[in-house]
């Protein structure tokens, strides 16, 4: 779903809001059948457009034991800062999250298949999730991912993030180590590495995107 339409889902529920507030008062609010159907369609949608362990999904649970009209208020605001950084274009509220829920699916496969014993399998997702990342990374960050038309290489993106202050050097080289593993396992040279590497290269890679999210 673009920005734009969660945007637009987001507005329309806050008109809902403002037409049935306006002019009620507490007491009236609260005894009011719409004023809890609202707080739960409000409670809905930001769930809907943020992912599990976002900010405003964390944000939702505190307005739980209010009543009605405290839910439909507090729910309202949480909507309101999901809605304003929607529109301030600040990735890291949905897209990068849907981009991390995204790939943390691609690495429980990975995961799933090397408990079963297909280090090979896993080691190739696992690299795939990988290079797509430090790609978003520097989409993210402005980094340049085509010469002259061309994609860029993904240890020429990951030289070029490290340039750009995205992560340091070493950062870097243990980036370079892993899509070394990674170019082993696409072009079948299964002997370069075994099972313990492939569980290092899974677990570091998890840990890498959620460290620098993109």
């Amino acid at each position: 779903m673009a920005i734009e339409d969660m945007v637009k889902q987001l507005n329309e529920l806050l008109a809902k809001a403002h037409k049935l507030v306006d002019g009620k008062t507490a007491s009236e609010l609260n005894t009011s059948m719409e004023t809890g159907l609202l707080a739960n369609r409000l409670e809905a949608a930001v769930t809907r457009l943020s992912v599990k362990g976002s900010v405003y999904r964390e944000q939702l649970k505190r307005g739980s034991g209010y009543s009605d009209q405290g839910r439909l208020i507090h729910n309202l605001k949480v909507m309101l800062s999901l809605r304003d950084d929607l529109r301030a274009g600040w990735t890291e509220t949905v897209v990068e999250l849907v981009h991390a829920d995204t790939y943390s699916d691609f690495l429980l496969m990975a995961d799933g298949l090397f408990s079963k014993g297909y280090k090979d399998a896993a080691a190739v997702i696992t690299g795939t999730a990988l290079e797509v990342h430090v790609r978003a990374l520097c989409v993210k960050n402005s980094v340049p991912t085509a010469v002259a038309g061309r994609p860029k290489k993904a240890d020429t993106m990951n030289a070029d993030l490290k340039k750009a202050g995205v992560y340091d050097g070493l950062q870097q080289k243990e980036v370079t180590t892993w899509m070394a593993l990674r170019n082993s396992a696409a072009h079948g040279d299964y002997g370069d590495y075994d099972h313990a590497q492939v569980r290092r290269f899974l677990d570091g890679v998890e840990a890498f995107m959620k460290k620098f999210p993109a």
